[in-house]
């Protein structure tokens, strides 16, 4: 029979992640009270000591010095396809990194399950990154990366505030909102919603937006249209728009993306509904292409270069305070061109 107790046990078991995950913080927090750092905020200091009782851990000399081996190295996880918005995202985010003195470590997956999300995580933290950042394209990701014990700060990339982690976004519903108020101050009351996937963060927020638009305006939302953010999907949901009759005399479209408006314009164009004489198109995002549609798009621009910016600054703060509060996202700006005109 072992003489030895549960609790010794647990004691000798043991090691700085379990601390960090009973005190809700990363290890490095951990570290730093260990080591009697600064930057450390009284109320987080006393749930690591407490944690630190409650396990009877015995700190390693390699433990004390963990927060000292800075690798400068950030890992990055994208989900998804290679939009424009994720894509100019990663750009804008390295960029930053770079220019911080800090290298960035990618792995990058079309599915989001569970079991992908942690593969990937454990490729990051073998290469020792300091803090992992998330741009989730879809909302499985985020619920997926709930579960995995990272033991480094987490920043998700994302719009819809969800609690767990630090996060860093585009207003995506304000933008939304922003793009219908200009519809409807043109006159227009029927706007029909071609909205992205429905597993996007980014879509669901927008379609949020425009619902919620209309509703305070007494307008009606009728069912938006789902597409899959390209040019073929905006497309095939302009032909279903025109060809269903199920939205009576729409006169406006907000457009979930700019690709998405593209192909809608070119069906109704090759219905006889000239734009923006017949029907108002405004698209989002302001890719580059948009200032050579035909008509030219008017649209919500989305600015990367300060995203990009927020990100690393949040992940800084962090790393030097688990509790650091998180930037405000930044809202989209209206860019008026040719695509919407008043109601005729």
């Amino acid at each position: 029979m072992s003489l030895v107790s549960k609790d010794d046990e647990k004691a000798r078991v043991a090691n700085i992640f379990d601390v960090a995950r009973l005190a809700g913080v990363s290890h490095q927090t951990v570290s730093r009270v260990l080591n009697d750092l600064p930057n450390v905020r009284p109320a987080t200091r006393e749930r690591v000591e407490n944690a630190i009782k409650q396990l009877r851990y015995r700190p390693s000399p390699a433990a004390r010095a963990l927060v000292t081996r800075r690798s400068r190295t950030i890992g990055l996880i994208t989900t998804g396809g290679p939009d424009y918005g994720p894509s100019s995202t990663v750009l804008r985010f390295n960029e930053a990194a770079r220019d911080a003195r800090y290298a960035v470590s990618m792995a990058s997956m079309l599915e989001s399950d569970p079991e992908s999300l942690r593969s990937a995580v454990e490729l990051l933290l073998r290469q020792n990154v300091e803090a992992i950042v998330l741009i989730a394209a879809h909302r499985s990701a985020l619920e997926a990366v709930r579960g995995i014990e990272l033991g480094v700060p987490l920043i998700a990339v994302e719009s819809s505030g969800r609690g767990g982690f630090h996060r860093v976004g585009v207003d995506n519903y304000r933008g939304a909102r922003i793009a219908v108020t200009h519809l409807a101050e043109l006159g227009h009351t029927n706007i029909v919603h071609l909205a992205g996937p429905a597993d996007s963060v980014d879509a669901i927020e927008r379609a949020r937006g425009w619902r919620d638009e209309l509703g305070d305006r007494g307008l009606i939302a009728r069912e938006p249209l789902i597409g899959d953010w390209s040019p073929a999907s905006g497309f095939r949901l302009g032909m279903d728009l025109i060809e269903s009759g199920a939205y009576g005399d729409f006169t406006a479209v907000f457009a979930g993306n700019d690709q998405m408006a593209l192909g809608l314009i070119h069906a109704l164009v090759r219905n006889g509904l000239a734009v923006p004489d017949r029907v108002s198109v405004i698209g989002f995002d302001d890719i580059p292409e948009a200032a050579f549609f035909s008509p030219t798009l008017t649209t919500m621009r989305q600015d990367f270069d300060e995203l990009g910016r927020n990100i690393l600054s949040t992940l800084l703060a962090v790393l030097e305070d688990e509790e650091a509060p998180d930037l405000p996202s930044s809202v989209p700006e209206l860019v008026v061109r040719e695509s919407s005109a008043p109601r005729a």
